[in-house]
């Protein structure tokens, strides 16, 4: 009966959530939530926050009778209501255009000095530092323009399929104001709470983000050299390693036998035997033979690509973890560094 009961429960919540993604996926009006200070899952969020993290429990409820309800936000991270097949030529046209390109060699021109620094310093090399600056925001152009404390509030408490994720932000949104002494009102990003040019979630900026310019504060926002520097401690945290390989392309005799490769993941956890016993190999006769994964990038539009992923790939993931990210970062660093060899 326990069981019965709970399952026409779990049915009935699930019905009802779906219903309500539903209606706002297809663009209806849904009504507007009881206002954040109201709601006794925001002041038990607030209760908890400031007994856990020493915080006034009272101004941390009267930030969050601030926020508001953000539709746009809700639109913006629910998938597409007639979801498409994922492709990797679109993707990747998405980041590897004439103008990131040319953003990138000017970028790499301006901070060369700090990139190299940060190379030296972190091992981890300019390219991909500028690749993945690129990608997020276009070297600084597209930061976002939503109020952090209203997008975070808005994803806690009104969007349950990633509420815990999101409240664990606005927590450290909080804790990140008390650091900074930057009222949390004052914060500006993406809609999911990223900020500043490499797009660091609040948690990210507490743990990774450094002060690379020397002017005695994390400024993201307006300083390259900063994210620079965060952008390359954040890798190296992660696990990058100094000189290796990020990929390479991958000849696969028969995608029916990779197929356990490709779904086994992106942690590199194959060796060169494992891949040449199902008829996968390098193609390239310089390929590390070093752990690896075999990466898929399928294309509805055309063949496949195979690549085998190093650590230094799986590394790319950890800061968005999407094999298609993580490649198109490769590519763009790849295109930008070509682009400045040849003198742009």
């Amino acid at each position: 009966m326990a069981h019965t009961h709970l399952l026409k429960r779990s049915t009935l919540v699930l019905a009802v959530l779906l219903g309500i993604v539903s209606t706002l996926a297809h663009g209806a009006t849904a009504p507007e939530p009881q206002p954040y200070g109201e709601r006794e899952e925001v002041k038990a969020f607030a209760h908890e926050l400031a007994q856990k993290e020493s915080l006034d429990e009272a101004q941390v409820l009267a930030s969050l009778a601030e926020a508001r309800y953000l539709p746009a936000v809700i639109k913006a991270i629910l998938p597409p209501a007639s979801p498409t097949v994922k492709s990797w030529v679109r993707y990747r046209a998405r980041y590897l255009d004439r103008t990131r390109i040319a953003a990138g060699t000017a970028f790499w021109r301006e901070h060369a000095a700090t990139l190299e620094r940060a190379e030296a310093e972190f091992g981890v090399p300019a390219d991909i530092i500028v690749g993945i600056i690129g990608v997020e925001t276009i070297y600084g152009r597209n930061q976002g323009n939503f109020q952090t404390l209203s997008a975070l509030a808005t994803l806690a408490f009104d969007y349950p399929p990633r509420a815990e994720l999101f409240r664990r932000e606005l927590g450290e949104l909080f804790l990140l104001s008390r650091d900074t002494s930057k009222p949390v009102t004052n914060y500006k990003g993406s809609y999911a709470g990223a900020l500043g040019l490499p797009q660091f979630l609040p948690s990210s900026i507490r743990r990774y983000a450094i002060d690379y310019d020397g002017d005695g504060k994390v400024s993201l926002d307006t300083s390259a050299d900063d994210a620079i520097g965060s952008v390359a401690n954040f890798l190296k945290q992660h696990g990058w390693e100094r000189g290796g390989a990020v990929a390479v392309p991958a000849r696969v005799m028969d995608p029916q036998r990779a197929t356990a490769l490709v779904e086994a993941g992106i942690a590199p956890s194959f060796r060169k035997q494992d891949f040449e016993r199902l008829g996968v190999a390098a193609d390239t006769p310089a390929a590390e033979d070093k752990p690896a994964a075999l990466i898929d990038l399928v294309s509805p539009e055309a063949a496949t690509e195979y690549w085998l992923g190093y650590q230094n790939f799986y590394v790319i993931t950890r800061y968005n973890r999407s094999s298609f990210y993580a490649m198109a970062v490769f590519h763009l660093a790849t295109a930008v560094r070509l682009e400045r060899e040849r003198g742009g």
